[in-house]
């Protein structure tokens, strides 16, 4: 066996979505601050991400979560999340994966019943408290980023499903949020496929109308994910983020449900010391607690703490031969969905 390359990964799933986090092989990325080191990857090399995040070592479910030093005084490590369309500054469940795959592998100590591990990321640090039993983390509850509506009810024209009410929101990356019904679905694991598509499709439609940047971190810009929502009569707000090239979230998604609480704040429907639960499209549930509110730029935002579950599952090594004819990997769309582009091959 020769490899050319060996990274080591620690295999979490949070409420069945996959963070393989990255504890091995890969010491840091170009950048003095967290924000530069996401632009490194999305604009200059992204070729860590298209290694380990398409065929044949990897596949459409899940995410890769990179560590890095931490840029910020006060933060225990950095993290970006590495998916197949691109870098991302922030995602809650993969920060639940982190830092339960930190404390249950001994990188960081489990220092008693709740132990503080704070990320440092692209939209700023997230303090995440554990609660720990006999070395398991039982639950992580994420001090999320600030959240807000960029705009509210904004209106596209798609040509599938007429006229599309969605609000615009920022909960960790951008999001436009759109109630289920609009389309003629419910949330449930056999249309799991069709709301993926039908996901990418209305996120694409929107981006080309959106031109979208966080107010104090301009490397974070552009519409990342369809969000779809139901609101159950029991109070549960059913989720079901879509992913690109086509896949759903398989956790309630931490910056989504962040989102949410944003925009139930400025509509009037949520007041400090709320609590909203989160449904995914297989059950798993997150709760938002909102605790406080802040401004970003010219928005009002909100501030949240979520909690989840996640459990580790493998351990994981991914090597890289250096005759390996696809070191950056393909996708093709019989399994990545229609908007797959095909082999992806690095020069020989």
């Amino acid at each position: 066996m020769r490899w050319s390359r060996v990274i080591q990964t620690v295999d979490v799933h949070c409420e069945g979505e996959i963070g393989r986090v990255i504890v091995g092989g890969v010491l840091d990325i170009p950048g003095n601050t967290m924000g530069e080191k996401l632009a490194h990857l999305n604009e200059v090399d992204d070729s860590l991400r298209r290694f380990l995040c398409s065929e044949p070592r990897s596949g459409p479910a899940g995410s890769f979560v990179l560590l890095t030093p931490a840029c910020t005084p006060g933060a225990d490590v950095g993290m970006i999340v590495l998916q197949p369309d691109q870098a991302h500054a922030m995602s809650g469940s993969n920060a639940m994966c982190a830092i339960t795959a930190i404390l249950e592998t001994g990188m960081l100590p489990i220092s008693g019943e709740k132990t503080l591990v704070t990320l440092d990321t692209a939209v700023g640090l997230v303090r995440g408290t554990a609660t720990c039993r006999d070395g398991k983390v039982e639950c992580v509850s994420l001090d999320m980023p600030a959240a807000f509506v960029a705009k509210a009810q904004q209106v596209i024209n798609t040509p599938r499903w007429g006229q599309v009410t969605y609000d615009l929101c920022f909960g960790g990356v951008f999001y436009a949020l759109v109630d289920v019904d609009q389309i003629g679905m419910d949330i449930l694991p056999e249309n799991a496929r069709d709301l993926a598509t039908s996901g990418v499709e209305l996120r694409e439609l929107i981006a080309a109308e959106t031109d979208i940047a966080h107010p104090l971190v301009p490397d974070v810009r552009g519409l990342a994910y369809v969000m779809f929502r139901k609101q159950l009569d029991n109070g549960v707000l059913q989720t079901c983020t879509t992913l690109r090239p086509g896949r759903a979230d398989r956790s309630p998604c931490g910056t989504g449900s962040n989102a949410s609480m944003a925009v139930r704040y400025a509509s009037g429907q949520a007041q400090i010391g709320d609590v909203l639960t989160t449904r995914s499209i297989i059950g798993g549930e997150f709760e938002t607690r909102l605790r406080g509110t802040e401004e970003v730029g010219s928005y009002d935002a909100v501030l949240t703490t979520i909690s989840g579950r996640c459990w580790i599952y493998a351990m994981t090594q991914i090597g890289l031969d250096p005759a390996d004819p696809f070191p950056h990997g393909f996708i093709l769309s019989d399994t990545w969905g229609g908007s797959a582009t095909g082999a992806q091959v690095a020069d020989a």
